[in-house]
């Protein structure tokens, strides 16, 4: 499926962006990570905390290719880690990875499952390898972008 796919289900909506609305989502991506690193607070919170680094990451890639999520339909969350092989080319594996995190963050939040201390570590490696990866991909890519 083609974000221009997602537009015509309405899963997207278009979106302009610009360099400031970009630098605060990989800031805030940024302040996420390393509260997630943060031992003095409990697992679940340091895994909610990576989590909020993988989204605006992958938010920064959808926007700066022109869409953003229409947040009135459900599964927006997931739309946008879904998005990412056709935003930064991330293989289906990466993006089954994310997605898996997604709902582990969905199970802890809405049902007050437990986190374990291996998914955390996986979380905080994965939202620390995509905020490299959106970076990268946005000098490359769309350096007017970049602050």
């Amino acid at each position: 499926m083609t974000l221009d796919n997602l537009l015509k289900t309405g899963r997207l909506k278009r979106h302009a962006t610009d360099g400031k609305e970009i630098g605060r989502l990989l800031a805030a991506a940024r302040r996420n990570l390393a509260d997630a690193r943060a031992e003095n607070i409990s697992t679940e919170n340091r895994f909610d905390a990576a989590y909020k680094c993988v989204m605006p990451s992958a938010l920064a890639a959808l926007m700066a290719s022109g869409f953003r999520p229409d947040t009135k339909v459900p599964g927006h969350h997931q739309t946008v880690v879904q998005s990412l092989p056709k935003t930064l080319g991330l293989p289906g594996e990466r993006v089954a990875v994310l997605d898996a995190l997604r709902h582990k963050r969905n199970l802890a939040d809405y049902s007050g499952a437990s986190i374990d201390a291996a998914s955390l570590a996986i979380c905080i490696e994965e939202a620390q390898r995509l905020l490299g990866e959106v970076g990268r991909w946005l000098a490359a890519t769309h350096p007017e972008l970049q602050r």
